[in-house]
């Protein structure tokens, strides 16, 4: 007997929620997806009428009821005005298709950040965008915080420490973060559903503005004034320079989030939010890519994502007090003359090269989709890896010799030491230290990251 595919069996699904028989067609996997897998899809009925889903899907293995809390949360912001897709089929606490799922309308518009930040079509939208989501923030943070069950809530700060120490990968500047966060810690003053990934990239715009909100499988409850802080991160600004999704003003943000009932904005605690934001992030990365080193997932993306936590660590060093020039790269950039072994040309640095050329020549431009952003990840890995080859052992020289002016041996150490406060007396010198380090390794993981903030916020 033949196996019934994946798509007979979604089709019976959503058939029976729709009370039609349809067929499914144009199953497509679509790229990113870090914590879940996305289809696209189209079902058809017997009269030729069209309509086109969603299918979002937990990855094998996962454990909770994270799906049925992502299900009864998007009810109840929907209930709110809070734009979501609807919900056609909920399968959060189905086996039908091997793994607990969701199927939602599809809402046309734009995702990809980048092209959000930068196509004519969506230039008006951009102005209104972070006013909108200030509105939209308030709506969501205005749900009881018990019409929703499942929800966890807990010391983010203890959480973030214990997940870093789980992860056993010790980063100097990620402790410095956690230093200052424990010290400046704001009051919280009430508490709500949180979005927990209300960011550029998680918003289908269209030339109006805001059309839905995706990606709540991270909800939450906590300090609201956490989703408008985690929006400011950086790394979602993807290369613009307004401070708020990289679309828009902290003055709008707020503004919008007051005037549609939200409560007053404390600027700095605005602030501490955003420092925190910025050090998840670089911990999400982390784990990231310890799920393609572990086996868990392989996957290109995830091993690239461990590369990035240079980007959040100078991100997040830009954020703290400790203001000094950062000191100049290991050998001034000076790649490392080559030793002389038994290998003909091309050199490995070489190859590369070649393999990269190749990859941006001929496979970006005949592939699509999933295939295309992946092959583009992959040209990406294979460059950094170049850098590194010629880079890497001035590199390690100079990382040792500021590592031993410390009185430290590894990062290991130096970590531990900015957590027991052992070099309490010298933090501006470890700052630099820590600088210095993150330097490098943007030097090597992406050298045309710009550093530095324009939060105007007190720290």
């Amino acid at each position: 007997m033949d196996e019934i595919t994946l798509e007979e069996r979604l089709g019976t699904v959503v058939g029976q929620a729709l009370g039609r028989n349809v067929t499914v067609e144009e199953f497509t996997r679509l790229p990113g997806g870090a914590s879940k897998n996305t289809w696209s899809f189209t079902v058809r009925g017997p009269d030729g009428s069209a309509e086109r889903l969603i299918l979002r899907a937990e990855r094998p293995g996962t454990a909770g009821n994270g799906m049925a809390i992502e299900a009864s949360v998007l009810r109840a912001a929907a209930d709110r005005g809070v734009p979501v897709p609807r919900i056609v089929v909920d399968g959060s606490e189905s086996d039908a298709l091997d793994a607990r799922f969701l199927v939602t309308e599809f809402v046309d518009g734009e995702t990809i950040a980048r092209r959000i930040l930068r196509d004519d079509d969506l230039a008006e939208a951009r102005r209104k965008m972070a006013a909108q989501c200030g509105r939209i923030l308030a709506d969501l943070h205005r749900i009881p915080p018990d019409e929703v069950t499942g929800l966890s809530d807990g010391d983010v700060l203890e959480q973030a420490r214990a997940h870093l120490d789980a992860l056993g990968q010790p980063h100097p500047a990620l402790e410095l973060g956690l230093r200052w966060l424990s010290e400046h810690r704001p009051q919280r003053t009430r508490t709500t559903v949180v979005h927990g990934d209300f960011r550029n990239g998680n918003l289908i715009v269209g030339p109006e503005g805001v059309r839905a909100v995706l990606d709540w499988e991270l909800a939450h409850l906590g300090d609201p004034v956490e989703d408008l802080g985690w929006l400011c991160v950086k790394a979602w600004r993807f290369g613009a320079t307004l401070p708020v999704g990289g679309f828009g003003t902290l003055e709008d943000l707020v503004s919008g989030y007051e005037a549609a009932g939200g409560e007053p904005v404390d600027r700095n605690a605005l602030r501490w939010w955003v420092v925190y934001g910025t050090l998840h992030w670089g911990i999400v990365c982390i784990a990231q890519a310890l799920t393609h080193l572990r086996g868990v997932v392989r996957s290109v993306e995830l091993a690239a994502i461990g590369r990035r936590v240079c980007e959040v660590e100078s991100d997040l060093l830009d954020l703290l007090p400790w203001r000094a020039a950062p000191a100049p790269t290991a050998g001034g950039g000076e790649p490392v003359p080559p030793v002389d072994g038994p290998h003909d040309v091309p050199t490995a640095t070489e190859l590369l090269e070649a393999v990269r050329g190749y990859l941006e020549a001929d496979v970006i431009p005949a592939t699509e989709g999933r295939v295309r952003f992946h092959a583009r990840v992959a040209a990406n890995v294979v460059a950094m890896v170049a850098r590194e080859i010629a880079l890497g052992p001035a590199q390690a020289v100079a990382h040792r010799q500021r590592l031993a002016a410390l009185g430290v041996a590894s990062e290991e150490e130096l970590a531990e030491a900015i957590r027991t406060g052992a070099l309490d007396q010298r933090l501006d010198e470890v700052a630099d230290v820590v600088r210095a380090t993150v330097a490098d390794k943007l030097e090597v993981a992406n050298p045309a990251y710009r550093t530095g903030d324009d939060l105007d916020l007190e720290l």
